[in-house]
């Protein structure tokens, strides 16, 4: 559980996973409708509340050691967890695709 290991909190939500990523301390669960369901530390992903409303069709997460970036169906990007280890792209969102 220290590192991410306990899913009781969101256990009834992960139905049809398509796809599991990780960072050090957290996972995400791509389902099959294309949302996420994060849990885990925090400061590593584990709480993706804050850009829930954006994780629809998701196509793709990739991790880093305390960050997750997910790829959408318009080619766009959402990221969260540890804003030093790649949680925020604030600073290149509006960069041409």
């Amino acid at each position: 559980p220290g590192y991410g290991g306990d899913s009781s909190r969101v256990q009834d939500q992960l139905r049809h996973v398509q796809q599991i990523s990780a960072t050090g301390r957290a996972f995400a669960a791509t389902l099959a409708d294309g949302s996420v369901i994060t849990w885990g530390h925090a400061d590593s992903g584990g709480d993706g509340s804050g850009v829930q409303d954006q994780l629809r069709n998701v196509q793709q997460i990739s991790a880093t050691g305390r960050a997750f970036a997910a790829i959408l169906a318009d080619g766009s990007v959402v990221t969260w967890g540890n804003p030093d280890r790649g949680g925020d792209s604030s600073g290149v969102q509006d960069q041409p695709r």
